[in-house]
């Protein structure tokens, strides 16, 4: 939340709001339950809540709910929670499916002949995570059955990257054959490249995938130590967030222009009306065109001495 309070407090101002509130639980399920507690106390009308964990999640809404206040989803789904409330994010599944489609194009393009595929998850408490999977598994489990590709496992997911370094380490030890592995995030690839790096493998040659376009991410894809990362722009989710919020503050049904999807809580067996915003692949050749373009990094934070031959090459400057 801290990444994306700049962008909720200018949405929320430009829609014309001057009493609201952005708490920062700092990781922890138990402050967050204080923050929920004395938002209402204060009168809160809408409570947008990015849960830690779906229980704790629950929770907070029951008692949001409990009180009359309008409840939404931020960027993660809270099973089990509110019947009415707004689920905002990326088409999760569709983040999953442009991992699994750019590592099977980074497979052709770095001449990875027969590909040995380590599935690496992240946290499977999390539902983005459980998402993410659905979408890159659509893409694989096709060449996995086929033959053409061969899955050499999937560990336990984290999104904890100390963790994922070690558990990698493990399975490629345990299957030294790997060459290419699905990574879920860019602070997870980072840590998977770092041990590539350790036993000299070569860039352009072991495909990983990412998302979050973090400063380590794109420097890493600029380096073709990573096929591509994926672009969530965070401004349009921040955004979606205050105009729901405003719908909702009216005691209005957010529109269908606005809420145009619908996702599944298995927990709840519901459909929860949500709002899916547009994630985008990016590489080297789109770089320019996209996080730059939207000032999502500046040039400086990812054109360093190790990646400015790249940059120079891709046009970004």
């Amino acid at each position: 939340m801290s990444f994306d309070a700049p962008y909720l407090q200018k949405a929320f101002q430009t829609a014309g709001l001057t009493q609201f509130k952005v708490d920062n639980a700092q990781g922890t399920a138990s402050t967050m339950q204080t923050q929920a507690e004395a938002d209402l106390t204060q009168g809160a009308s809408v409570l947008v809540v990015d849960p830690l964990d779906s229980g704790s999640g629950a929770a907070i809404e029951a008692n949001a709910t409990s009180k009359g206040v309008k409840v939404v989803d931020y960027d993660r789904l809270t099973k089990g929670g509110d019947p009415g409330r707004i689920y905002i994010s990326f088409d999760n599944v569709k983040v999953g499916q442009l991992m699994g489609d750019g590592l099977v194009q980074c497979v052709k393009d770095w001449n990875v002949a027969y590909p040995y595929v380590l599935v690496m998850d992240g946290d499977p408490t999390d539902n983005n995570a459980t998402l993410f999977a659905q979408g890159y598994n659509g893409v694989l489990n096709p060449l996995f059955q086929s033959g053409s590709y061969t899955k050499v496992g999937e560990p336990a997911g984290t999104w904890t990257p100390s963790v994922a370094q070690t558990t990698f380490a493990q399975q490629y030890t345990a299957h030294p054959n790997t060459n290419a592995a699905i990574t879920p995030n860019d602070d997870n690839a980072n840590a998977v490249i770092a041990y590539l790096q350790s036993k000299n493998i070569q860039a352009h040659t072991f495909p990983t995938t990412g998302q979050d376009a973090s400063q380590s991410g794109l420097q890493n894809v600029l380096k073709q130590y990573q096929c591509g990362t994926v672009y969530k722009p965070i401004y349009l989710e921040a955004q979606a967030a205050a105009a729901t919020a405003l719908y909702l503050r009216a005691g209005q049904t957010p529109p269908a222009s606005l809420a145009n999807a619908t996702t599944k809580d298995t927990q709840a067996n519901s459909d929860v009306k949500s709002v899916y915003l547009t994630p985008t692949w990016v590489t080297t050749q789109n770089m320019e065109q996209t996080v730059v373009k939207d000032g999502f990094v500046q040039v400086s934070q990812i054109c360093v001495p190790q990646t400015q031959a790249a940059c120079n090459s891709a046009g970004i400057k």
